[in-house]
């Protein structure tokens, strides 16, 4: 299922947050964000060809994404934009290993 529309970016948002925001790259995740002062964190997934041709697989790899982040976006410390931007490799991953890459980077950027 995707994000419900509350914790979905913004076309101009994405774009500026891809231009100015901050970077960091985790397994075959890269993460771009600035911290917000809106009341939620907000998100935005890019799965692109280049992952796989098949819209299925890409479409599997965004429906787990946008579960983790929804999970997440619940126990976050402090609001963020973020966009995901998945690499070639990711669909050889497992959810677990999925959610734990993502974990990581929350932790690691002192969110969770």
């Amino acid at each position: 299922m995707a994000l419900p529309k509350e914790l979905r970016l913004e076309r101009e948002k994405i774009r500026e947050i891809l231009k100015k925001g901050k970077k960091a790259k985790i397994k075959f995740l890269v993460f771009q964000f600035r911290e917000s002062n809106l009341k939620n964190s907000k998100f935005a997934i890019m799965v692109s060809l280049k992952v796989s041709k098949k819209a299925v697989v890409r479409n599997k790899i965004r429906r787990r994404i946008s579960e983790i982040l929804r999970e997440i976006a619940k126990k976050l410390k402090k609001q963020l934009e973020i966009v995901v931007i998945t690499l070639p490799g990711i669909e050889n991953l497992s959810f677990s290993e999925l959610k734990e890459s993502i974990e990581i980077f929350f932790k690691d950027i002192g969110a969770l």
